[in-house]
């Protein structure tokens, strides 16, 4: 069967059409890619800071974990509801309101006295993060309606997530040694107060589109993606036998399958069903969650290495990091400008197979590996690999979509990217835990076996990815004639 054309925006009907052009779009860029740089930060500025967050504290070794998860949990369980705030109140508003939020909790946390503040605080921020970061991506949808300078701003969108992780590890290892853990937090106070002048002078307010909020889609969602991310980050701790996972992985079975058959049914869904019409549109979803699954792991199994077993202090663990940010900032730019001529397709499946050869080369290691020659070379592969692929994947699953559900389809992106680093994380870490187990030795054998062998694991998610690429639709890049098309495959 001839594939079908995609669709095309016109003036009126398109993303582009939905709003009144952005006043200055470039600053309008750069505000909405410093909100996404910090919300992506967060997931990994805290990882460098945990040994003396818990030393401060008083956490035990298994509460510790939840300094991270308190994060993700909120921010990947109410993605969902953050992308339809935006379509219904405007997407400015929602990202104001998300910033609002994000910033109290940040100051919270660094003045936090206990562990339990501590965790409410980073609780507050995912929040915050889940009502601003998908109007991130659905103002840049809005706000470009040229093709090309869209593929410019998409590639910018998908350096700062590609990178964000790296320079969180970057940024946190600076901050803790330099001042104290407290201003991994404290830092995203003045960003968001800046932010908030910023936004009503340079964002021109979206369209809004008046409707209800789907609240058995929004409740269904967020208590059934809570009850998954939770379910597999208990077994990470306690095994899939216990009572607990088992309880929480089938209640997350129930009320995603009643989550699918409510937004079957609603008038207005949290999440259009037709976001899944297009093959690639939802192929994409799943290789995004393969891929930030085994990147999510990476990064976390890394600094554990450099530090535990390298004996790196959090410092040079951080600044280990800067060649892989450098490599995804210049490889998304590079990406963005090959893209009508490869087509998004092919930069996915590139940027796939370039993070599965990082990972294989990366279970080569032992305890005794150099940087310089041994961690240098797959990293610097790593990053190219997701600058690359996350401009493909970002183009796909941003083309195409009504201006009525730039919200949703970014909140769902963004799913993707929260809910794959949370169980990817919690199911490497479980594949660790087993290895180190049942390895024996000293113990900085025992953990590089671990690390070797979560690895090898990650690197079989980004194979899966690869194949569910092969699946994807060719298509035809935009042409002059049909200048608003943005699936740019062939």
């Amino acid at each position: 069967m001839t594939d079908q054309s995609t669709h095309v925006a016109s003036p009126g009907s398109g993303p582009a059409g939905a709003s009144r052009h952005q006043r200055h779009p470039g600053l309008m860029l750069a505000i909405v890619l410093i909100c996404q740089t910090m919300f992506i930060l967060d997931t990994n500025v805290v990882n460098i800071a945990l040994p003396d967050i818990q030393d401060d504290l008083g956490f035990s070794a298994a509460g510790l974990s939840w300094v991270l998860n308190a994060y993700m949990l909120a921010f990947g369980g109410l993605l969902l509801l953050g992308g339809r705030a935006g379509d219904i109140f405007g997407q400015r508003r929602a990202l104001m309101g998300g910033v609002v939020i994000f910033t109290v909790a940040s100051l919270a946390g660094g003045l936090s006295t206990s562990a339990e503040m501590l965790l409410a605080a980073r609780a507050g921020q995912g929040i915050g993060a889940a009502i601003a970061a998908p109007t991130v991506l659905a103002l840049i949808t809005v706000g470009f309606p040229d093709p090309a300078r869209r593929a410019r701003a998409l590639g910018a969108y998908a350096a700062v997530s590609g990178s964000g992780a790296a320079i969180g590890l970057i940024a946190g290892g600076m901050l803790t040694d330099w001042i104290s853990w407290r201003w991994v937090l404290f830092i995203n106070v003045p960003i968001g107060i800046v932010l908030l002048i910023l936004a009503p002078l340079f964002i021109t307010e979206t369209d809004r589109h008046p409707g209800r909020f789907d609240l058995a889609g929004s409740l269904t969602s967020t208590l059934g993606m809570t009850a998954l991310v939770y379910g597999f980050i208990r077994a990470a701790e306690q095994g899939f036998g216990d009572v607990v996972t088992l309880g929480a992985l089938s209640a997350a079975a129930v009320l995603l399958a009643l989550f699918v058959a409510v937004e079957s049914r609603a008038r207005q869904p949290i999440v259009p069903l037709r976001l899944f019409a297009d093959r690639n549109r939802a192929g994409g979803y799943v290789v995004l969650l393969f891929v930030l699954a085994a990147g999510n792991g990476m990064f976390f199994f890394l600094t554990q290495f450099l530090q535990q077993v390298r004996g790196y202090s959090p410092l040079q663990a951080g600044f280990a990091f800067v060649p892989l940010a450098l490599v995804i900032l210049a490889s998304s730019g590079v990406a963005a400008r090959l893209l009508p001529r490869l087509g998004a397709k092919t930069l996915i499946a590139v940027g796939a197979a370039a993070i599965s050869l990082a990972l294989l080369w990366m279970t080569q290691l032992t305890p005794q590996a150099d940087y310089a020659t041994a961690l240098l070379g797959p990293m610097m592969i790593a990053g190219l690999g997701m600058g690359i692929l996350l401009v493909g994947a970002t183009t796909v699953l941003s083309s195409g979509i009504r201006a009525e559900d730039a919200g949703a389809a970014s909140g769902l992106l963004n799913v993707m990217q929260q809910i794959g680093g949370a169980l990817g994380l919690a199911i490497l870490v479980t594949v660790f835990g087993a290895a180190t187990r049942a390895s024996s030795g000293p113990a900085h054998q025992v953990l590089t076996e671990g690390v070797t062998t979560a690895f090898t694991v990650a690197a079989v998610f980004t194979a899966c990815a690869i194949l569910l690429v092969l699946t994807m639709k060719n298509r035809q890049a935009p042409t002059a004639e049909s200048a608003a098309a943005e699936e740019l495959t062939r």
